[in-house]
């Protein structure tokens, strides 16, 4: 009868000791929930997607209760929300997607990133939706039935998120088809989105206790009194979003051939082809993970060679104007998106085409007045030189000093010695020469 008991009794003891260190534990204020914060205030490209799901890897690795992506986007590439889409879908770690501030939008690629995570929430005054999807690539627009296919996979892709995430599967498919797009306020009465928040800390507090599931199972979210650790985009990644850009891979691709075209037509300028170097190379990094038209490539790329041409040929402007309208229509169709987000803007790509075009005109102006300019070395720039006779100087032969140097000339009409003359020509080593009258201009 003794050794069941003392068995009870340490059983006891146990469960007690284990009872008051989690009781403590629970005190402790380190112990309180932490979540990393990350802002997402650009066009879904790859970089953005790689600073996600670095940002994912990191919370997991470092034991974080959770990822807050506070997300502003007017949406972006499918490849690259599909990432992200995955990345959420098979995190360890809760993911809360809470679009804010108050003016930000979750639009096309956006809507479908918040409705894929485990907590979708929204700041008063911003928007969800228009996530119908465009066609970009190659070869421009799609026709009906390539459209259809693409709009089905889109519809079945994001209905099968919406259902798994317990969200309003009809709304999510007519914003896909119809381009529909609803308040944060909407989003919540349709069952879009699971809470509508002033500010993350309201957010953070209004979820506590909610259950979400994760691919190891169902947990319940302890969000009250969470820390906060935002983590910043790093400098590289920084760099290469700003490169994905389209406004800025257009001005570095003009810059770059503009670079290059002046180093070729002025050999030993040196920094112009430096310059132009490094900036069409990072042009060709961005124009990789953006939606590009390779027949707006090849227009610039024609206009700059016409601008070469320009100056081998003279057509008296005609090639210059060829090459302006070539840069234009480039620069229009460079970018193959109805996404304003994924394509250049106007009050970028109008004075950058100015400045461009009134470079090269006057790259091309000042090589052909040099061209047509005169000469002052060899046969063509003696030219137009005076001097004075030393001999007679008739039609057969004669002796003139010009420039300090001792000529034989010839004239149409003879010269007496020590009149003025002037050079016609040169023809071998024989300088014809004509007598400079008092009065002659």
């Amino acid at each position: 009868m003794t050794e069941p008991v003392e068995r009870s009794r340490f059983t006891l003891i146990v469960v007690l000791i284990l009872v008051l260190l989690s009781a403590t534990a629970d005190a402790v204020p380190g112990r309180a929930p932490t979540f990393s914060v990350i802002r997402v205030d650009a066009a879904i490209t790859p970089p953005v997607a790689q600073y996600i799901l670095q940002s994912l890897g990191e919370a997991t690795r470092t034991h974080r209760d959770g990822l807050v992506i506070q997300l502003d986007t007017p949406g972006g590439l499918d490849l690259a929300m599909r990432d992200i889409v995955k990345g959420i879908l098979g995190a360890d770690i809760p993911v809360i997607v809470y679009v804010s501030p108050a003016g930000a939008r979750a639009a096309s690629a956006g809507m479908m990133i918040t409705v894929a995570a485990h907590v979708a929430a929204m700041t008063p005054g911003t928007n969800i939706g228009a996530a119908h999807p465009v066609g970009i690539g190659l070869g421009g627009g799609m026709d009906k039935i390539m459209q259809a296919k693409v709009e089905n996979d889109a519809v079945a892709y994001i209905r099968g998120i919406a259902e798994g995430r317990g969200r309003n599967p009809d709304w999510v498919e007519r914003a896909v088809r119809k381009s529909a797009s609803v308040s944060a306020e909407e989003a919540l009465k349709l069952g879009v989105i699971d809470a509508v928040a002033p500010d993350l800390a309201h957010l953070l507090a209004q979820i506590d206790g909610k259950a979400v599931t994760l691919v190891s199972g169902k947990r319940v979210l302890k969000t009250r009194g969470a820390v906060t650790v935002e983590r910043k985009m790093g400098v590289r990644q920084g760099i290469l979003t700003v490169l994905a850009d389209p406004n800025i891979a257009y001005i570095l691709l003009l810059i770059g051939l503009a670079g290059l075209y002046f180093e070729f037509s002025h050999p030993g300028a040196i920094l112009p082809g430096v310059m132009g170097g490094i900036s069409l190379i990072l042009a060709f990094f961005a124009l990789q993970t953006l939606p590009v038209n390779y027949a707006g490539v090849l227009l610039i790329l024609f206009g700059i060679i016409l601008f070469i041409a320009e100056v081998k040929v003279m057509s008296h402007g005609i090639l210059t104007v060829g090459g302006i309208v070539s840069l234009v229509m480039g620069s229009l169709i460079l970018f193959d998106s109805p996404e304003p987000a994924l394509r250049v803007s106007f009050q970028v790509m109008i004075p950058t085409l100015v400045v461009i075009s009134l470079f090269f005109v006057a790259v091309i102006g000042l090589v052909v007045k040099a061209h047509r300019g005169r000469r002052y070395t060899g046969a063509e720039g003696m030219a137009g030189l005076e001097g004075r006779a030393v001999t007679e100087v008739g039609p057969e032969a004669g002796t003139v000093l010009v420039k300090g140097e001792y000529w034989q000339a010839r004239s149409d009409e003879p010269i007496a010695p020590d009149r003025k003359i002037r050079v016609i020509r040169v023809d071998g080593l024989r300088l014809h020469v004509g007598e400079i009258h008092p009065g002659d201009a």
